[in-house]
């Protein structure tokens, strides 16, 4: 599977937490740097916890893309 924001070649890959892509750990990382982070899973728990399960996040921020 390719990363869909690296489109780097992996075998593990992991939903983002700002958008509906399924990434690899090396963007993974990123996110988790990312000052947006923790409002984006908090957005993503919320949104759960309500009955939301195709939520499709708050959006990538630009300096992730």
């Amino acid at each position: 599977m390719n990363c869909q924001r690296c489109n780097s070649s992996n075998n593990i890959s992991t939903g983002s937490m700002f958008n509906t892509e399924m990434i690899c750990l090396k963007c993974k990382e990123k996110e988790i740097k990312h000052e947006m982070y923790d409002v984006a899973r908090k957005v993503e728990s919320d949104q759960v916890r309500s009955g939301n399960y195709n939520y499709e996040g708050i959006g990538l921020p630009d300096d992730l893309k």
